[in-house]
């Protein structure tokens, strides 16, 4: 029965529990699970049964929220990870090798973009940056020692959304996968798998769980790539670790399987049962929550916009923003809940502190490096989250020296305009007086 996404969200990939009747799902805090017989753990071991065996590799709690998350991703399964860099580590790992490269959309999060120039270029692996909505461009870096193309369904923080479906299309034309990082649209606004792309990626830490408490990632498997047409030894033909082909052994599952067996299995980038108990709390009302998020910062981009010493605002709404197009056909209910700004400044040096100086001057707002959480949270990227990119780094990321990015909660929108307003105004009153060096009063 094809069931709508809030109820999805509330009962796919659980039961009440066969052995109390218990309808929340239960907690399963186990490291390890007693065979039936040898021949059972033997079966196990070799993949040819399914099963649990260790909870580095899988655990009954676990598995609901992976086929939770599958079922509103439009997944055919899914696997959850430590962090949400620990799910696209694992998307690497599996699918690109030493003398490989990725072509990665440049409207990126700055963790993605340290992770792929200094972490995996130490394995080898080249990054290539394209100009996101240039779809032309990723034709062009495609070579036959591609891995795949990386998009953002909303980019971090540029909020950008690329035409996914022009994209795939090139990135299948050339025998590559599509992998999308959806942490800013959550499944309930966009389902990437449903618009060409082969595998999406999230960090649940942020809407998905909501609460800024639980940190953790998902690498959710499309089920529709033709991985043996293409050239990807640990998914077609003898796999190097466990002498199976991961195709024909689990078929649709393959790259859920591998990323399982040859990722998380291997390095130890689970999510503890714990951990993905207290996400399925969260999970449970994305929907609602993501309707909130969405109204909220559209009332708060419409008042920045306003605001005399606001000098640009970004937000995907808007129908001026550079993607609006785009971000209407392939987001529902609403534009996300991000919104970036900037204030007036006579330079790039001043409208910088008075950036920082905003942060330090909110009260109810948060400063502090996340998104996602309930509560509404702020943050310099060009001193916080991008501040390991060079000057042109960022700006080809969409980062500018004056940029605020405004992850807008869900408390009273009214009050979230008060507390940015007070913090603007300090912000203005510290600015030093051109003329005279002193500082305002």
């Amino acid at each position: 029965m094809n069931r709508g996404f809030r109820t999805r969200g509330l009962h796919a990939g659980q039961d009440p529990d066969p052995a109390t009747g218990a309808r929340a799902p239960p907690l399963y805090q186990t490291t390890s699970y007693v065979f039936d017989d040898a021949d059972t753990a033997a079966d196990l071991y070799a993949l040819e049964s399914d099963g649990d065996v260790y909870s580095r590799i899988s655990n009954p709690t676990t598995r609901i929220l992976e086929r939770r998350l599958a079922a509103l991703e439009a997944g055919v399964d899914s696997v959850v990870t430590a962090s949400g860099m620990a799910a696209l580590d694992a998307i690497t790992t599996v699918l690109a090798s030493a003398g490989d490269n990725v072509v990665l959309s440049e409207d990126m999060y700055g963790g993605t973009s340290s992770y792929f120039s200094k972490t995996a270029t130490r394995r080898g692996i080249e990054p290539r940056t394209v100009e996101t909505l240039d779809v032309d461009a990723y034709d062009d870096a495609i070579d036959e020692d591609t891995a795949f193309v990386h998009v953002e369904t909303v980019a971090n923080p540029s909020l950008k959304t690329p035409d996914f479906e022009a994209i795939a299309e090139v990135a299948h034309d050339n025998r590559v996968p599509l992998v999308v990082d959806n942490t800013f649209a959550t499944p309930a606004l966009c389902r990437p798998i449903e618009h060409g792309a082969d595998i999406v990626w999230e960090s649940t830490t942020k809407w998905i769980h909501g609460s800024g408490t639980t940190v953790g990632g998902v690498v959710v498997d499309g089920g529709t790539f033709p991985w043996d047409a293409a050239d990807y030894d640990e998914l077609s033909g003898e796999n190097p670790a466990f002498g199976v082909d991961f195709v024909e052994r689990f078929g649709e599952r393959a790259f859920s399987q591998v990323v399982r067996h040859r990722a998380v299995r291997s390095t130890g980038s689970c999510q503890s049962p714990f951990d993905a108990w207290q996400t399925i709390q969260g999970l449970e009302t994305l929907a609602l929550r993501m309707r909130a998020h969405c109204e909220n910062a559209r009332q708060v981009a419409e008042h920045l916009r306003d605001h005399e010493a606001v000098s640009w605002v970004s937000y995907p709404g808007f129908e001026d923003h550079e993607t609006h197009e785009l971000a209407s056909r392939y987001l529902e209910g609403g534009y996300a809940g991000m919104v970036t700004f900037g204030l007036d400044g006579a330079d790039d040096e001043e409208s910088y502190e008075a950036a920082k100086t905003v942060c330090e001057s909110v009260e109810l707002v948060s400063f502090l490096a996340n998104i996602g959480d309930a509560k509404s949270l702020l943050i310099h990227p060009a001193s916080t989250t991008h501040a390991q990119l060079s000057l042109d780094e960022q700006r080809a990321a969409g980062v500018q020296p004056d940029m605020l990015r405004l992850s807008v909660g869900i408390e009273d929108a009214a009050d979230i305009v008060s507390d940015l307003d007070q913090a603007i105004d300090r912000a203005l009153a510290a600015r030093p007086v051109a003329a005279t060096g002193e500082v305002e009063s």
